[in-house]
């Protein structure tokens, strides 16, 4: 992700994240007492809906100063802090629950995803849980496009570049199940989503509980 900084701190103060976060699944499941972690929480617009609805011990993490930044200037109630790598600044066994919405899109090497699903798991405490949306294969003309044309490029199919800069990825289900595969499933959907750029594309839905 740290190639990408310099993209996300310049388009920090007008972007707007469009992916829905299902309120309804997570509070099935989380506590409004918990902690709650937002990874790759950008400027803040998940930790301000947890906030209007009733969640207080809030923290967001991101990679972009310029996206924190962004999120201070709201004054919302919520610990954010710039990470420099994907260390997390937390204990082992501290954290309830983490956000992780829309952020695995922006990294497209397994091993740095893997890296980041592993911090996750020291951070969160015994029986934690994870909330995942994310971006999978789509199968229309414009997609398999540019799917092709950099599948050269990249390693894993389903990555490619954005005019305007950013790297982004396409899951398929296969490694969704992978990088989740220490959590007990609560919830899968898959989902339509409307991107940054107002296209549709598949996603999915994951919330599951730390079972190692």
């Amino acid at each position: 992700m740290s190639n990408q900084k310099a993209y996300w701190d310049k388009v920090a103060p007008d972007k707007v994240f469009t992916t829905e976060f299902k309120i309804d699944v997570f509070s099935q499941y989380v506590p409004k007492t918990s902690t709650i972690l937002d990874y790759g929480c950008g400027y803040g617009r998940t930790l301000i809906e947890l906030s209007q609805n009733g969640y207080e011990m809030l923290h967001g993490v991101d990679f972009s100063e310029e996206m924190i930044n962004r999120g201070r200037q709201l004054q919302f109630s919520a610990d954010l802090q710039v990470i420099a790598s994907g260390s997390l600044p937390y204990e082992d066994n501290s954290i309830d629950s983490v956000l992780l919405l829309a952020v695995l899109t922006c990294v497209p090497s397994d091993v740095e995803q893997e890296l980041i699903m592993r911090e996750i798991k020291r951070v969160l405490k015994p029986s934690g849980t994870i909330y995942i949306n994310d971006f999978l294969l789509n199968s229309d003309e414009r997609n398999q496009l540019r799917y092709e044309k950099y599948k050269g490029k990249f390693k894993n199919y389903g990555t490619f570049e954005l005019a305007e800069g950013a790297i982004v990825r396409h899951h398929n289900e296969a490694w969704v199940s992978k990088i989740t595969q220490n959590f007990e499933t609560l919830h899968y959907e898959k989902i339509e989503f409307v991107t940054m750029n107002g296209n549709k594309s598949n996603g999915f839905v994951y919330m599951g509980r730390y079972a190692e």
